[in-house]
């Protein structure tokens, strides 16, 4: 499948409905409800306070795909793309397309957490990460995954998330824009068969994103905690993928990274169908570097704090602060010293001068507003690219 055919794919079964960060069950339901008159979609479960958790389920072949995204309230962008994903298969007429449904069954929950989802949270209501709840199973949201995972016998499985903005690939200045994980299954990090499979399947999709975004791809550390999902997943014998969306440049609605993950799900259902993924070497896995925190929103290089002598640079962050059913991002300062080991989304140079708060006041660790006054000059820390409404 070449990267044209996927991009016209992308353009022509885009899930209108679905935009931005701010994704939750009520925003996603008529996009299922669309769904539901061309294939199976039924409710496995409930959330602790009651919202739904729908399954839906594509193809009849005997390679069997799960998919579960949302299981972090907050991290919506692979939700969009399981629908622009489910449009493509239940919309178009390409060979291809028949050929991954009548060779592969995919098991998709577009939402496992709608209460952390509604609430804008990583965690659940009862302030529990999902992702850490495999062994315990104390959520009822982890038991109806545990439930789907074990009554639909999946051959694969892929953990959908989202990551900050922090993540580079490697120590380059590059952002880690789609991140993956072949989780460990044992405390020796054993390179199991499954897990290979896992590392080919990751292998083949750096090789796509290396033609769109050379560079920004990171993978994660392989420590194993049995308490992560994917890592119980793949100790029971399943090759498990976790995808990470990151950041692109401006994309703070994250609509480029989800056309990005849009293209990996589409390529790993090709590789899975036509068995493709076994030509790959699973070592090229650890050639992709991985993750480290070097990246900032915003850094102004070369600032006079008042009432210091020495020139320091500033680096701000983002806080994504759910407001009126909106996400509103707002910079706060998080460091104040010499950042060259650091990158910024966004660079401004100071050149020596006084950079202070917006009424004139020395700046401190915690400041929080959307500029900064740059030699009595506003600043803005946030533009309308990198602001969601």
């Amino acid at each position: 499948m070449e990267l044209k055919e996927i991009e016209a794919l992308f353009l022509r079964n885009k899930e209108q409905d679905l935009f931005g960060r701010y994704i939750t069950s009520n925003i996603i339901s008529n996009p299922l409800k669309r769904v539901a008159k061309k294939t199976s979609v039924v409710q496995i479960g409930n959330s602790e306070k009651g919202l739904p958790i729908n399954f839906i389920q594509i193809g009849n072949g005997i390679k069997r795909i799960l998919f579960w995204s949302q299981m972090h309230g907050n991290e919506s962008t692979t939700t969009k793309a399981v629908f622009d994903l489910c449009n493509t298969l239940l919309n178009s007429e390409e060979l291809f397309i028949e050929g991954v449904k009548s060779s592969c069954t995919i098991g998709i929950i577009p939402m496992l957490n709608p209460d952390g989802a509604r609430l804008y949270t990583r965690n659940n209501a009862n302030d529990i990460d999902l992702n850490r709840d495999a062994q315990s199973l104390s959520q009822l949201e982890s038991q109806v995954l545990r439930k789907c995972f074990d009554s639909f016998k999946p051959d694969f499985c892929f953990n959908l998330h989202d990551q900050r903005t922090i993540f580079s690939a490697g120590k380059y200045p590059k952002p880690a824009t789609i991140s993956f994980l072949a989780p460990t299954q044992d405390e020796e990090r054993s390179i199991t068969k499954n897990r290979k499979d896992a590392m080919s399947i990751i292998s083949g999709l750096n090789n796509l994103m290396s033609e769109i975004i050379p560079g920004c791809v990171g993978v994660y550390d392989d420590s194993f905690n049995i308490n992560c999902v994917g890592d119980y997943f793949q100790s029971k014998g399943v090759p498990t993928i976790l995808f990470e969306a990151g950041h692109f440049s401006n994309d703070y609605d994250r609509e480029y990274t989800r056309y990005l993950i849009y293209a990996c799900l589409l390529k790993s259902v090709e590789l899975i169908s036509n068995s493709s993924y076994q030509n790959i070497d699973y070592k090229n896995y650890f050639d992709i570097p991985q993750n480290e925190k070097l990246f900032l929103d915003v850094i102004i290089r070369s600032a006079k704090i008042k009432n210091e002598d020495n020139l320091v640079d500033l680096g701000f962050q983002f806080l994504e602060i759910l407001k009126n059913q909106k996400i509103e991002f707002i910079p706060k300062l998080e460091k104040i010293s010499g950042l060259e080991d650091y990158y910024g989304h966004h660079e401004i140079q100071a050149n020596g001068n006084e950079v202070s708060g917006a009424n004139g006041d020395s700046l401190r660790i915690g400041y929080l507003n959307d500029f900064v006054l740059n030699n009595y000059e506003i600043t803005l820390l946030k533009s309308e690219n990198n602001s969601i409404s």
